[in-house]
């Protein structure tokens, strides 16, 4: 069950010991790793329908928070193009990542035929991400990388095998990675810093050791915090020493919210109400009704309280953390750039239409 806190629409703007605050900081974020192609926010869970779709109220109610844009991940070929679909109905706001995920990884390599090599195979991977990136659609290259403690959806060998080929393909789309690392360090590590990459990226929702940590920032990585990173005392004892250059934010809905369960919870209960304003309380998915959220899944609207937490942990201002990780979403990714070509892009079409 997530510790988010809800704001209660009837009793209006929050305020402190009954008066209005004469100013405060009203915060802006960038969610750089969502999957809003996700079943559940069209309501189906498991295959089955449990409630109508509700993709646009789960992004109205980012926006109403102050998360202004949304980067949505491509986990492979389809789901890739599924998340540039969404970034073309929601020019400004939504960007894609495109990329086949490790645990994908083998949905690919079975295909390899003697005729049919892994480079044809990812060849339209690579083909949509310079597409999507001429667009302003496509942010990112990801997300890509290792995951060894789920061999159980793709083995060893395919997911190394479909990492290295991404990493040649990352050198010549040239755009920054969105990366995934799961009890992969040294394959990871070795993979990534021998590649002749023209762009660093994100190590995205971050659960490694403080020693991980530091030698991907070493080496010029930003790290991409969410609930699963804030889980247990280590993976707080870690946050607090990434540097604020070097962080981003995410929530990875709809899963990685912050749980009751998690060492971070207990921040929350700090985290101003107005923070929250206009977050709907959550029901189970059975008793949804429209304008709520689902209990269990996480979405946009969560990532004021990774935010709140991480500002907890470092003993540093929640404005500096908002600040901070907005900028440098804003620098690695170049989402003004990439709204301007969607823009000239949208303009050219609709005058060749």
């Amino acid at each position: 069950m997530s510790s988010l806190p809800i704001s209660n629409p009837a009793a209006g703007p929050s305020t402190e010991n009954g008066k209005e605050p004469e100013s405060r900081y009203e915060p802006r974020y960038i969610d750089v790793g969502i999957n809003l192609t996700d079943m559940t926010y069209q309501g189906i869970y498991h295959g089955r329908k449990a409630h109508d779709a509700d993709l646009e109220s789960v992004i109205s109610r980012g926006k109403a928070i102050g998360c202004k844009k949304l980067m949505v991940t491509g986990s492979d070929y389809k789901h890739s193009l599924q998340a540039i679909e969404l970034a073309e109905k929601y020019p400004g706001t939504i960007f894609a990542t495109v990329g086949v995920h490790p645990c994908c990884a083998s949905d690919v390599t079975k295909h390899i035929t003697p005729t049919k090599s892994l480079q044809s195979l990812l060849n339209q991977v690579e083909e949509l991400a310079l597409q999507g990136k001429s667009r302003g659609t496509v942010t990112a290259f990801g997300e890509i990388g290792l995951d060894y403690d789920r061999f159980f959806l793709s083995d060893k060998e395919s997911q190394l095998l479909v990492f290295e080929e991404q990493l040649r393909i990352a050198e010549r789309v040239d755009l920054p990675l969105f990366l995934h690392s799961r009890a992969a360090e040294e394959d990871f590590n070795k993979l990534l810093f021998e590649a002749n990459l023209p762009r660093k990226g994100l190590v995205h929702s971050f659960t490694g050791t403080l020693e991980e940590m530091k030698i991907l920032v070493e080496h010029g990585y930003d790290i991409g915090i969410n609930g699963c990173s804030l889980k247990t005392e280590e993976n707080l004892a870690v946050v607090k020493e990434v540097p604020l250059e070097r962080l981003q934010i995410e929530t990875d809905g709809p899963w990685c919210e912050i749980r009751n369960s998690h060492a971070s919870a207990k921040y929350l209960k700090t985290m101003p109400e107005y923070l929250a304003d206009g977050v709907p309380k959550d029901v189970k998915k059975e008793k949804w009704q429209s304008g709520l959220r689902v209990k269990g899944r996480n979405e946009p609207c969560a990532i004021a309280g990774v935010a709140w937490v991480i500002a907890q942990v470092k003993g540093v201002e929640f404005e500096e953390v908002c600040e901070r990780s907005w900028e440098n979403s804003m620098t690695m990714f170049r989402f003004d750039e990439a709204a301007a070509l969607q823009q000239k892009w949208n303009g050219s079409h609709e005058e060749s239409a």
